[in-house]
């Protein structure tokens, strides 16, 4: 690869890894696999550049790295374990708030991460997808290979699926 190409790589590809390790972090239910499924998707994603024909870069490597996390299960049927759905530091970093706001935060944080990890496969990509990563209809439709229509349908049913099971969750708290 020439060093043209490998800078155009860097910065066509790089500036999405954050957003790869995400989808990788939902499909997977683990930090550690994500990151190396991220860098398998970002090695096979160098590999083929010459192929790589200047559509949307961001969808083609999360396509890369939807398969390879496809490949990834398949290979190790790991145990079901959730992840968090907003990163605890980060929260922390802000300004101090009481301890029973704090708790309630926390509290309807677990509940989303529940939902989410609770939801099959294919309606968790799509709300990873769009209300995490923020990409378009179309360009998860380039991801998972399949029409708008179809991802439009998928999140409906994922977000009414969300809706049901934290407004079940709210009934039972109460």
């Amino acid at each position: 690869m020439s060093q043209h190409q490998v800078g155009r790589f860097e910065a066509l590809v790089l500036p999405h890894l954050d957003d790869a390790y995400t989808l990788a972090r939902y499909l997977l239910h683990d930090e550690h696999d994500a990151q190396d499924v991220v860098q398998d998707a970002a090695l096979r994603a160098f590999r083929y550049f010459g192929g790589f024909r200047g559509e949307d870069a961001r969808a083609w490597f999360l396509a890369i790295v939807r398969t390879c996390c496809l490949t990834w299960q398949r290979r190790h049927r790991a145990d079901r374990r959730s992840v968090p759905l907003v990163d605890d530091r980060a929260s922390a970093a802000e300004e101090p708030r009481s301890a029973d706001a704090l708790a309630i935060e926390r509290s309807e944080r677990a509940a989303i991460r529940r939902a989410v990890a609770d939801l099959p496969a294919e309606y968790r990509e799509v709300i990873v997808l769009r209300e995490l990563q923020g990409l378009t209809y179309a360009q998860i439709g380039d991801v998972l290979g399949v029409p708008i229509g179809t991802v439009m349908s998928r999140l409906a049913r994922a977000r009414r699926r969300l809706a049901q099971a934290l407004g079940r969750g709210a009934q039972e708290a109460s």
